[in-house]
């Protein structure tokens, strides 16, 4: 597990390197509204990096455990895996203003600090719901042989 870990943590260095640049190209070239800087380009930015996460999950962190890939099993996972990131949000920016409200840190140390936790929160989801190891239904047969042993 420790692997997978710091396959996931690498995964998620991309995707923050991936949202600040869309971010800065987005607020710098396309939007010159304040809706449009802190609103709109956040948004966009944030979804493209969770995309480019699971893209990384679902084909190099987490690919032994698809075993059927298709693109329903694509969507399905992605909508999942989207839901957990939105929680992971929601789970970081409870702790930043718990940081703030508690030491009185800056926002940036706050927010550092409330990664970590939002870090574990999302590689839990991740390892545990979204790739979750399924069962399989139906173990092969992988002789005839070990039919003929049945008694009816």
């Amino acid at each position: 597990m420790a692997i997978k870990y710091i396959k996931f943590v690498a995964s998620r260095l991309i995707g923050t390197l991936v949202d600040t640049m869309v971010l800065w190209g987005l607020s710098s070239y396309i939007f010159s509204t304040y809706f449009g800087h802190y609103l709109v380009a956040p948004t966009i930015s944030f979804e493209i990096a969770v995309f480019s996460n699971f893209l990384l999950s679902y084909y190099w962190v987490w690919h032994k455990r698809i075993s059927t890939k298709n693109i329903k099993t694509f969507i399905t996972r992605f909508a999942i895996f989207n839901i957990s990131c939105v929680l992971g949000f929601i789970v970081k920016m409870a702790f930043l203003l718990l940081f703030e409200k508690l030491f009185g840190w800056d926002v940036v140390f706050c927010n550092l600090a409330a990664l970590v936790i939002s870090g574990i929160v999302n590689f839990v989801l991740a390892e545990f719901v979204v790739f979750k190891k399924r069962p399989s239904i139906i173990e092969p047969v992988n002789e005839m042989e070990s039919l003929k042993n049945i008694n009816y």
